[in-house]
């Protein structure tokens, strides 16, 4: 028979619990403290982080460096959608690297498990040569957290035990403002074109002071804020078309 002492001894080597505002880590499983659980909104600060991904490790706004970053999550290497997705992204990389901005995605495994994941990525993808941007280890959930990756099922369980990322998508720029989220259930792929064309309007808004319409494509026709006057639109935009006064189109 154990005694009780010994039974002690034995569950302290077995068990680390280490606790703080957000989170509290037991037999190397962590759960999460849902009061402390972050909000990200458009306009935020993405969060900081360092952490090991398949290129190695990387501090987060460090790697962004200057340029626009693409982060993207999944639940679990080696699923369907998952896999097409990374795929598909991986396709147009070179097309991002054009924007300047870099592309990370995101998995809640480890590196070994990534590496031998990237081999299908590239197997199930013709137009792909090489897998070559990086994909994050978050096996303990500490980026699903900061970056509030779950849905609401999993939020309402953040306390009773590990919950899976969900699959989002952010868009961050040089100044490590999030600018753009999308979120998906697990039973929808994403449009790796509408990151895309998002992404493209964000920088011609941002450059030339304007707002893109429904359904506005690089090279159709953009939108003049309301807050610029026609005389200041005909200075700055040249010719216009008023179809309201709140509403003139022109070239960019």
């Amino acid at each position: 028979m154990f005694s009780k002492s010994l039974f002690k001894s034995i569950a302290s080597t077995r068990t680390r619990l280490i606790s703080n505002n957000s989170s509290i880590f037991i037999r190397g499983v962590k759960t999460f403290n849902s009061e402390t659980q972050p909000r990200i909104r458009i306009g935020s600060i993405a969060p900081d982080f360092e952490i090991d991904t398949t290129v190695g490790p990387i501090k987060f706004h460090e790697w962004i460096g200057d340029k626009w970053a693409i982060l993207f999550s999944h639940p679990k290497d080696f699923t369907p959608i998952c896999t097409t997705e990374l795929g598909a992204f991986a396709a147009l990389k070179k097309k991002f690297d054009a924007r300047n901005t870099k592309l990370i995605g995101l998995s809640a495994e480890g590196v070994d498990s990534h590496n031998r994941w990237i081999k299908d990525i590239e197997d199930i993808t013709p137009e792909l040569k090489e897998f070559t941007f990086p994909i994050i280890a978050d096996v303990d959930g500490d980026v699903a957290f900061k970056y509030d990756m779950v849905d609401e099922e999993g939020f309402q369980n953040l306390k009773k035990g590990v919950v899976q990322t969900i699959r989002s998508v952010f868009i961050i720029d040089p100044s490590k403002k999030v600018r753009i989220l999308f979120t998906y259930p697990p039973s929808v792929g994403r449009n790796s074109a509408e990151v895309l064309r998002a992404l493209d309007a964000l920088q011609l808004t941002d450059s030339k002071g304007v707002v893109t319409p429904i359904n506005w494509i690089p090279g159709q026709d953009v939108v003049i804020p309301p807050t610029v006057k026609d005389e200041d639109a005909k200075i700055k935009f040249g010719e216009f078309k008023t179809v309201k006064p709140y509403l003139r189109f022109t070239k960019v």
